[in-house]
């Protein structure tokens, strides 16, 4: 399978969700928010730092439930414009995912 190289907009869009992910982590360690979303923390690194620009979508949902995201937030902030706009997560409760 050949892959399409990355386009201006994907590169962006990789860039947004990390640092969507890093500011929804607010003070809890990679280590920890990887091993809890059975990720390896390597990996959440890349994409945090906008490396990976298209992670698979199983790897963005289990670090989103992890953080205390839904996965329409994360949608909606990588698909708009300007900076991000999600709080630190700090010591809030971890929130399920919306059915």
């Amino acid at each position: 399978m050949v892959r399409l190289p990355l386009t201006p907009a994907d590169v962006e869009r990789g860039q947004r969700l990390g640092a969507l992910l890093r500011a929804a982590r607010g003070e809890r360690s990679v280590l920890e928010t990887a091993h809890d979303a059975g990720v390896s923390p390597e990996t959440l690194r890349k994409i945090e730092s906008g490396r990976v620009a298209t992670p698979a979508f199983p790897t963005i949902a289990a670090v989103a439930v992890v953080v205390g995201l839904s996965l329409d937030a994360v949608w909606a902030e990588i698909s708009a414009a300007g900076p991000c706009t999600v709080a630190p997560r700090g010591d809030r409760a971890r929130e399920p995912l919306a059915s």
